[in-house]
């Protein structure tokens, strides 16, 4: 008898974790706000699709906010000559002090790989960029990007392997810089678009856009926002393993990380590169 219970209880649970994977469905999940069409959901809510030609863009917002959130996207990225073009996914909140929180991949010529560019902004204050190449080919299939964003700190994570990890350190630093806050009371949508940017995205803008490509498209699936905090905690201190991956990914990928940049920084680096 206790056993026919217990067998009861874990196919409730398994049910119940199939209707939360079944309903993740981006007709429920996200709003398509311009393109003119460019922007399409597809298989019955479970992919999206933006689309950009010489005539504009698309892109879509999170029906829902967030505040601190375990964001994950499955993306695959334009393939073939994607120079000019850019694929932003990001959270936002609004107002000229946004706080928001970046993953944009730039386009490049067939063959040379993708750029993913990350960036945290604070009450509108940004220039925190690091941007890294990726060991895969981004085109041929969905790879997952993910952002944990707690009241302690924003892991970026591709595929499961973190790569940046950006940490609140306002306590210690906002006395000591005026400029360095941390996103932690605004709460921000997800937003995604993919655009032209070709006055600047390939090679600082010197590669243009080749229109006869088009139309460019980037493709989307398995949406999933999580805002319990329960196992954030658990979930934001790196083990071990975690923390090996990451310096692996910071070793051999990062190409830019604005923590080094003297040049841009004459009066000093930031604060929180210290």
């Amino acid at each position: 008898m206790e056993m026919g219970k217990s067998l009861l209880f874990l196919l409730l649970l398994i049910s119940l974790s199939l209707d939360v994977i079944v309903s993740a469905n981006f007709y429920n999940d996200v709003d398509i706000t311009w393109g003119d069409g460019r922007g399409k959901i597809l298989e019955n809510g479970q992919q999206l699709q933006l689309t950009l030609d010489h005539t504009s863009g698309s892109g879509f917002q999170s029906k829902n906010e967030y505040l601190f959130a375990k964001i994950d996207m499955q993306i695959k990225l334009v393939p073939g000559n994607s120079a000019g073009t850019v694929t932003a996914y990001y959270l936002s909140s609004q107002g000229p002090k946004h706080d928001e929180i970046d993953y944009e991949f730039l386009g490049n010529l067939s063959g040379d790989p993708y750029i993913m560019h990350t960036n945290v902004f604070a009450q509108g204050l940004g220039n925190r960029e690091q941007q890294f190449y990726l060991w895969f080919d981004p085109t041929l299939d969905f790879h997952t990007y993910s952002v944990l964003w707690t009241p302690n700190q924003i892991t970026f994570s591709v595929d499961g392997i973190p790569v940046r990890v950006f940490k609140n350190r306002e306590t210690e630093l906002g006395k000591v810089d005026s400029n360095y806050h941390y996103p932690k009371s605004q709460a921000m949508r997800i937003y995604s678009s993919l655009w032209n940017a070709d006055d600047w995205a390939t090679r600082g803008g010197l590669v243009k856009t080749d229109w006869s490509k088009a139309p460019f498209v980037a493709s989307f699936t398995n949406f999933n926002a999580a805002t319990s905090s329960s196992n954030f905690a658990g979930e934001e201190a790196l083990d071990s393993n975690e923390e090996q991956k990451l310096q692996w990914a910071r070793k051999n990928y990062m190409i830019y990380d604005y923590c080094s940049d003297t040049k841009r920084f004459p009066q000093g680096l930031p604060a929180e590169c210290k």
